[in-house]
């Protein structure tokens, strides 16, 4: 079996690949673990600080872009972000909006992107084929 020193800096690895950490952090994150994987080889129990809510990795005003919504929790960039929220943070959009105090009017999708939409739902006629088919669906 692997020693604790070397399964905490396994650890901090896979987490410092998906997560933009400095020099310091690092150092902090794995006293941490190492700590914590040395009171449970003990058989004592961990202390875990209370879950407090972190900064925003992004502000309010540069998340949400013209060509990109970024999200506040990872600080990566996509067209739209509700897709992203339920596979990789595992919250849906409504517990985000919550998080960050976000209005339900505000979109969730990048301004170009829900624009380009629009624009493609216009020239094909979408607003009119669907009263069409309210329309046959009424008389029946």
């Amino acid at each position: 079996m692997a020693n604790i020193m070397e399964m905490a800096a396994d650890i901090i690895a896979a987490h410092a690949s998906t997560t933009p950490m400095s020099k310091e952090e690092l150092i902090a994150e794995l006293k941490e673990v190492h700590s914590a994987l040395s009171a449970l080889e003990k058989g004592e129990s961990v202390e875990t600080d209370e879950v407090t809510e972190e900064a925003p990795a992004v502000s309010r005003k540069k998340a949400f872009g013209k060509d990109k919504i970024y999200c506040m929790i990872c600080g990566k960039g996509f067209k739209t972000l509700s897709r992203h929220l339920k596979t990789t943070h595992e919250i849906s959009a409504a517990e985000y909006r919550k998080q960050f105090d976000i209005p339900r009017s505000q979109s969730l999708a990048s301004k170009n992107y829900s624009e380009s939409r629009r624009k493609m739902a216009i020239d094909r006629d979408l607003a009119g084929n669907l009263a069409k088919a309210r329309a046959a669906r009424a008389t029946k």
